[in-house]
């Protein structure tokens, strides 16, 4: 996808962080959003400034872990703007400490909403985007966890490796309706999934205000702490290049390589 004025793209997550970059980006561009968040306040806010950039942008409350409610959003997406070209499932949330001792709701959490929510964005969304034969783009927010384990992020980790195998498998579904597809990534981006906790729902343990990481484990993290713009700008490029992968740090390189290396000198004990 060349060219985003007019586009309609729908961003979950999109309150603030990579999904509200990414739409300020786009709205520069002359797409019409629509940004889906559980955070009301954040949601009408950020809609406010979108519109203050002269775009056209509507906000619809969504819990992407509720598959009704993403049906709902797809619904006014395409009643509102006639269609959609570019779907972003970047809502995720993050719980931290030893994977043996996460709890049930915190594998649920994880899982409702890293996971199923995607998945509920393809069943919502991609089959009438394939119908209106208009092409489009699916982008998908994984993570360097996603392609490399790390340690205390089972739950995470788990969710965001599922969502690489999602959008790996819609890239080679997909080709023949001329619908691209995107993974994104990251390592650390300033945003604040580290709290994502405070929007944790009473029946998976309600909120909180405790981080994943304390200020000591911070430092010891590999990787900058990128901006959500510079993000954002890397999602557009990959977009308009069609690639795949979208990579934001150069030093997850190695871990990639190392993990790859490891699956590929197990073979040798065939001989």
């Amino acid at each position: 996808m060349k060219e985003f004025r007019d586009k309609v793209a729908v961003i979950t997550g999109g309150a603030s962080g990579i999904g509200l970059a990414t739409a300020t980006a786009l709205a520069r561009e002359g797409a019409r959003i629509v940004l889906a968040d559980v955070e009301d306040s954040a949601l009408k806010a950020a809609v406010g400034q979108l519109r203050g950039l002269g775009a056209k942008a509507i906000g619809v409350r969504t819990d992407v872990g509720d598959r009704a409610a993403v049906f709902a959003l797809a619904d006014e997406a395409f009643e509102e703007f006639g269609a959609v070209h570019i779907l972003f499932s970047n809502a995720g949330v993050a719980v931290g400490g030893p994977t043996q001792e996460a709890t049930h709701a915190d594998w649920e959490w994880s899982m409702r909403v890293n996971l199923w929510g995607p998945i509920h964005g393809v069943e919502a969304f991609v089959p009438r985007m394939v119908e209106r034969r208009q092409g489009g783009h699916l982008l998908f927010t994984a993570s360097f966890a996603g392609l490399v384990p790390n340690r205390n992020l089972g739950p995470y980790c788990v969710t965001k490796f599922g969502v690489v195998a999602l959008a790996e498998c819609l890239h080679k579904d997909l080709r023949e309706h001329g619908i691209g597809v995107s993974v994104l990534s990251p390592m650390r981006v300033a945003t604040r999934i580290d709290f994502s906790r405070r929007n944790r729902p009473a029946e998976f343990g309600g909120p909180s205000s405790e981080g994943v990481y304390s200020e000591e484990e911070l430092a010891t993290l590999s990787g900058r702490e990128l901006g959500a713009d510079e993000v954002a700008a890397l999602v557009l490029a990959g977009m308009r290049d069609d690639e795949f992968y979208l990579h934001t740090h150069a030093e997850a390189r190695q871990f990639v390589r190392r993990r790859w290396e490891r699956i590929d000198q197990a073979f040798d004990r065939l001989g």
